[in-house]
């Protein structure tokens, strides 16, 4: 294995490990227990870490160290007015180019939601509600589009694992992502946009209406 391929894994498992919540909002990382860890050096580990400062999940700095990047919730606010936007253009471009292997992945997600309990499996909820975005963006065939949503979707998923105590229902998951995969399997691109939207629009009022 390369050490380009290694240190690029590294970045995923800790950027995994930051949206997963494995490491707390506020947090100090360790630049010498990271190296120790996956037995490389310190320059590696320092240039993963601006990668992550660069999406936003990690602040470094100067004299301090290396914090995990505290819930702003302002900036959240920021990311849903452009997800509310592109996520359902994503959702109506995909409903003439999905592929059929999407479409039964779509409908496994969606089978499998509504087999959890909202108590005990609510962040493999999260993991699969983000899958069933990951191919929306997929197969919107836009490569751009994909770019910059699976960027801002770091910061949504985050806040999805970080609500947990806010949920006690699966239907925001299971009536919403059913709806988006009807729409797309009907090629009704109004709807696949209209109840992309509302799948958003759903968890920002939750958020809201707990927040404030």
């Amino acid at each position: 294995m390369s050490k380009k391929i290694k240190t690029e894994e590294i970045y995923n498992i800790l950027k995994r490990r930051i949206i997963e919540l494995d490491y707390e909002p506020g947090e100090v990382l360790n630049e010498v227990d990271i190296a120790e860890e996956f037995d490389i050096s310190r320059t590696p580990v320092r240039k993963i870490f601006q990668q992550l400062s660069t999406d936003k999940l990690l602040n470094i700095i100067p004299r301090l160290g290396v914090q995990v990047a505290p819930m702003d919730f302002m900036y959240m606010k920021s990311v849903f007015e452009v997800t509310r936007i592109l996520d359902p253009f994503a959702a109506r471009l995909a409903v003439d180019r999905i592929t059929d292997e999407q479409l039964e992945e779509l409908g496994a997600i969606v089978k499998r939601l509504e087999t959890y309990d909202i108590t005990v499996d609510y962040q493999k909820a999260i993991i699969d509600d983000q899958r069933f975005h990951d191919i929306i963006f997929i197969s919107s065939g836009n490569p751009c589009l994909q770019e910059v949503l699976l960027s801002l979707h770091s910061h949504t998923e985050r806040l999805w694992h970080y609500s947990q105590r806010y949920f006690d229902s699966m239907d925001l998951f299971t009536d919403s992502l059913g709806n988006v995969l009807r729409a797309i399997k009907e090629k009704d691109r109004d709807n696949a946009e209209k109840y992309a939207r509302e799948h958003i629009d759903a968890f920002v009022d939750k958020i809201k209406q707990e927040l404030l």
